[in-house]
């Protein structure tokens, strides 16, 4: 599987931009750690959504996907803070 770059730097700002509302909903730290929590959260969130079948009637794809992103970035800082 290959990724192009265009793709790839789409992908990292989603994350960016996940990860920062996440870390404006329930704190957090510097642009590493929005980054992190933002790219790990898109594949949490977007598992989450498809496991548990919820769809949120949204037509723009990018929006869907900063969502499930944001929400997946919020559930991993979560569980990063009761574990530490």
């Amino acid at each position: 599987m290959s990724m192009d770059t265009q793709t790839l730097l789409v992908f990292l700002l989603i994350g960016l931009v996940a990860g920062f509302l996440a870390s404006m909903l329930v704190g957090g730290g510097g642009l590493i750690s929005c980054l992190l929590s933002g790219v790990i959260g898109a594949f949490v969130g977007g598992f989450l959504f498809h496991a548990l079948g919820i769809s949120l009637g949204i037509e723009n794809a990018l929006v869907v996907q900063i969502i499930h992103a944001t929400v997946g970035a919020i559930v991993v800082v979560l569980i990063a803070r009761a574990i530490a």
